[in-house]
């Protein structure tokens, strides 16, 4: 799949008044960085950088970012590594692309989809996600947009962990005993059982109290 183009200009200048400016016209204070490469202080546009991240590629999107500084322009390639978000005002504050090599191996989180409705549940089980993202080791090129689970045979009492799957092209980095999900017993028994108890005691109290009038 083609890899999305954002345009960034070198930032001159840092600073919360500054960055507050930015945001004003539009724009979005950002960091370049990686492990082969020098920190740059950017500037993108938020309207570009929304039409970037439209992607079917899912969390762990590619993105050629295309740095510019008068007539010269570096192409790298990147992984949005943060992104700072106001929680009222809902507008982007910052963000920072991490650089990658297609020919090296990279560690990310990759986000765990459970498809289908499990055996369990049509007998008043409840399917639990005890686990939402799994972290792996691959290629750039190679970053799933999800790990899709089946759960249909899942019963009362079944579980899936880690190690009962596999990623195509890829090695699974989290630990092998977490639970990814899980079918557990319906919580009405729980709540008929609660409900004996009080009407035991109460029982006990009046026997008492009628043993103490004799």
């Amino acid at each position: 799949m083609q890899r999305p183009i954002l345009t960034a200009e070198i930032r001159e200048g840092v600073g919360k008044e500054k960055a507050k400016k930015l945001r004003a016209r539009g724009q979005i204070p950002a960091i370049f960085y990686g492990p082969r490469s020098q920190t740059i202080p950017l500037l993108i546009d938020s309207k570009e950088l929304a039409k970037a991240l439209q992607t079917e590629a899912g969390e762990n999107v590619l993105i050629d970012l295309d740095i510019r500084k008068g007539d010269q322009s570096d192409r790298k390639v990147v992984m949005l590594k943060d992104i700072q978000i106001d929680p009222l005002k809902r507008m982007t504050l910052h963000t920072d692309f991490y650089e990658v090599t297609m020919d090296e191996m990279i560690t990310v989180e990759v986000p765990v989809h459970l498809v289908g409705k499990p055996e369990g549940t049509k007998m008043g089980g409840i399917l639990e996600q005890v686990r939402r993202v799994i972290q792996i080791q691959c290629l750039p090129g190679d970053i799933p947009k999800s790990i899709d689970i089946d759960v249909n045979p899942l019963k009362i009492g079944d579980s899936i962990h880690v190690q009962d799957i596999k990623v195509e092209k890829a090695k699974i980095i989290s630990d092998s005993n977490f639970t990814i999900a899980t079918v557990v017993p319906p919580v009405v028994e729980e709540k008929v059982a609660e409900a004996i108890i009080p009407e035991a005691v109460e029982g006990a109290e009046v026997k008492e109290k009628e043993e103490e009038k004799e």
